[in-house]
């Protein structure tokens, strides 16, 4: 059980991905408001009536999101994590200016500098977010996907820091195994699938 005297308490991102609407019913019907998806047409297709009739859940991207995908992406999702360009930034402060909607923004940083993994370099944050606030988008935190095969608790430990230096309100990190020391580091949102909906097939 975690001490809510010592961890921080961040939001669960319920990562629906993958998993039919009947399977996500049940926690939509409890009441859980924040969910995610990293696929634009799936995300269409599962969700567009289901945020018409509950305008209280939130959507979250979670996914890298491709530039000639950002116009749908903008209109369905309330949050999106992996910014980590100028052009992708610029591309979602045009299509939220075309529809009067404000997203909020996280920058995806690529804090284990992996070749095969998104986001950008910490030497390159402060350059972005302030690209991104002349563009006139919300940036509220950071995100980041920590090394698979390494201690996260090293990397979140750093994302704090990083997100604090920039005095962002929230910080997206963490997933089914590695929580705990995500929450330990302060992450207001975390992503939780397999713990929540069981495996993948």
């Amino acid at each position: 059980m975690i001490d809510i005297k010592v961890y921080n308490l961040p939001k669960i991102i319920a990562v629906s991905k993958t998993f039919k609407i009947d399977k996500i019913l049940p926690l939509i019907d409890y009441g859980h408001t924040d969910f995610g998806e990293n696929k634009i047409q799936e995300a269409i297709e599962k969700w567009t009536d289901i945020k018409t009739n509950n305008p209280n859940i939130k959507l979250h991207m979670i996914g890298k999101l491709q530039t000639n995908k950002v116009k749908s992406a903008v209109k369905l999702f309330d949050y999106i994590h992996s910014v980590d360009s100028e052009k992708l930034a610029k591309k979602i402060a045009d299509e939220q200016a075309k529809i009067s909607k404000k997203i909020k923004i996280f920058i995806q940083v690529n804090i284990g500098d992996e070749k095969q993994k998104s986001g950008i370099k910490k030497t390159e944050v402060n350059n972005l977010i302030l690209y991104c606030k002349k563009n006139n988008l919300d940036v509220v935190g950071l995100m980041c996907l920590p090394p698979a095969d390494k201690n996260s608790f090293f990397y979140f430990n750093e994302m704090k820091l990083l997100n604090n230096s920039f005095d962002l309100p929230e910080l997206s990190m963490g997933m089914s195994s590695d929580y705990v020391e995500a929450s330990k580091n302060l992450a207001t949102y975390v992503r939780i699938g397999s713990s929540i909906f069981g495996e993948r097939l």
